[in-house]
């Protein structure tokens, strides 16, 4: 069981240097506490070309943690892919708990959608298929949104990060808690950027500007930590 686990875990997202580290942290903490509909999920999303575009599971068991801290009912999830976020939300958040899943592409999201179902919380989903930023400030026309969200997560293009934020310091309450994805883009905000690979220095360089942003922005708690591709945790102080 253990070695399929390990071959279905797939190369490590996170930046750890040592591959026998990350499987050791993976096979000790994190899958022995992973919900059977979530390793499902994950093996499902395994055989997609895209695959390391999913949530790490050591990034969402952290992401588990969050959301019970802030005891979230209500979530935002910007960028769904598969689902395995979105699924983890959903068996965390209560029964009458809601999150609004938004995604360009719901393609990537069928692939998922049976395991969700499966697991009895599709209910708990409300799917848009849409770039994000409109339906963000249609929330925000409705004035009774504004502070009422509890927790988000932000996994889809990195030029609209900030313009992201901006509107989810308007809809999460106070003490609300949003999650960035990517925020470390391989480790090559630290690479001298003639070490950068072409494909990557776009993303790097908004990548760069948006952690500064993060780190100036004093309406903010932050941690910023290297899960995964590097996540930033933000806490709304005001």
């Amino acid at each position: 069981m253990e070695q399929n686990t390990k071959m279905v875990s797939g190369p490590s997202k996170g930046l750890l240097q040592s591959e026998d580290l990350y499987q050791y942290i993976q096979e000790t903490s994190v899958f022995p506490r992973e919900p059977e509909f979530l390793k499902e999920l994950r093996h499902v999303t395994a055989s997609h070309p895209r695959a390391m575009m999913a949530t790490s599971p050591d990034a969402g068991q952290m992401m588990v943690m969050l959301l019970n801290l802030v005891n979230a009912k209500k979530t935002i999830e910007v960028g769904v892919f598969t689902g395995y976020s979105l699924l983890l939300t959903a068996l965390t958040i209560p029964e009458d708990g809601k999150i609004i899943a938004i995604d360009v592409n719901r393609e990537p999201f069928e692939i998922g959608l049976p395991v969700i179902k499966k697991a009895g919380v599709a209910d708990k989903i409300d799917f848009i298929e849409s770039e994000a930023l409109p339906v963000l400030d249609q929330l925000l026309q409705n004035h009774g949104n504004e502070g009422s969200f509890d927790f988000a997560f932000v996994d889809a293009d990195k030029v609209n990060y900030w313009n992201y934020h901006e509107r989810l310091m308007k809809l999460l309450k106070v003490g609300g808690v949003a999650v960035y994805d990517n925020t470390l883009w391989g480790g090559s905000v630290a690479m001298p950027e003639a070490l950068v690979p072409e494909s990557m220095k776009p993303g790097r360089q908004l990548t760069i500007e948006l952690n500064k942003l993060l780190a100036a922005d004093q309406r903010v708690q932050i941690s910023h930590v290297s899960l995964g591709d590097g996540i930033t945790i933000c806490r709304r102080l005001y």
